[in-house]
């Protein structure tokens, strides 16, 4: 491939990375877009997998095909391998002919079982951090050129920024979750207050004092205290609190 058509192809790739960051409603989906256009940027690739650590080890979260995904479960098997390799290491790792490579014993034999014959491994980083490693499979032996390796890097790199904003993403999601709900707590329990403020003539502090005795005793969340008391007196479940609108939505 000429040196402008890669790049027109590179460029493509990019743009499509930033339409899966908007289109895309969960990581895991991005993730499984970002396998398959590695696999379609860098040509002499085969397949792709994405290995991400998970308490001290490693797993395969996204995978092109049967190739990648068998390919990544030899090396965890084994315990080794380019892919694991390139996490633990943070550099890339490139096996030119899997033939005459001894670095992995036990991983070689399988892999060549199943038609690896070479492979690039790369890290990737969020935040500054090795969190995982985009591993290309080919059927031939030295398979990544000059070219192919540069695209692979770029491409990788590109993909690590994606992922941190996603991650990112995903995270303000969590934590717009976690508001709402601590604020549909807080309506709920504020509300419950006012019946035992009337109910007993004592202050919120005495008031708040009496819930969570109730709560303790009975075992059971002081929410759902508060919910009961409140559905005793009103006949109704309670009405729950406004949406969290993070300020910069604000109208």
């Amino acid at each position: 491939m000429p040196s402008d058509a890669a790049d027109r192809h590179l460029a493509s790739a990019y743009g499509r990375l930033l339409t899966l960051l908007a289109d895309s409603p969960h990581v895991d989906v991005f993730l499984d877009q970002l396998v398959r256009v590695a696999t379609e940027v860098v040509a002499p690739a085969v397949g792709c997998g994405l290995t991400m650590r998970r308490d001290g080890g490693a797993f395969t979260v996204a995978s092109s095909g049967d190739l990648a995904a068998q390919g990544d479960e030899i090396q965890y098997g084994a315990d080794e391998g380019p892919c694991l390799e390139a996490l633990r290491q943070g550099q890339v790792v490139e096996v030119l002919d899997l033939r005459t490579d001894d670095r992995w014993c036990d991983y070689r034999e399988h892999a060549l079982r199943l038609g690896v014959a070479s492979s690039l491994s790369l890290p990737v980083t969020v935040d500054g951090e090795v969190v995982g490693a985009l591993n290309l499979y080919a059927t031939e032996p030295h398979a990544f050129t000059e070219r192919a390796r540069r695209q692979a890097l770029a491409f990788t790199d590109q993909g690590s920024a994606a992922l941190s904003v996603i991650l990112r993403q995903a995270d303000q999601a969590l934590l717009h979750r976690q508001l709402n709900d601590a604020m549909v707590s807080r309506s709920v329990i504020d509300q419950a207050l006012g019946v035992v403020m009337g109910q007993q003539r004592c202050t919120a502090a005495e008031a708040f004092a009496l819930l969570r005795k109730a709560s303790q005793h009975r075992n059971r969340k002081l929410r759902d205290v508060a919910a009961e008391i409140i559905t005793q007196v009103s006949g109704k479940s309670p009405q729950p609190a406004p949406e969290f609108v993070p300020p910069r939505q604000q109208s």
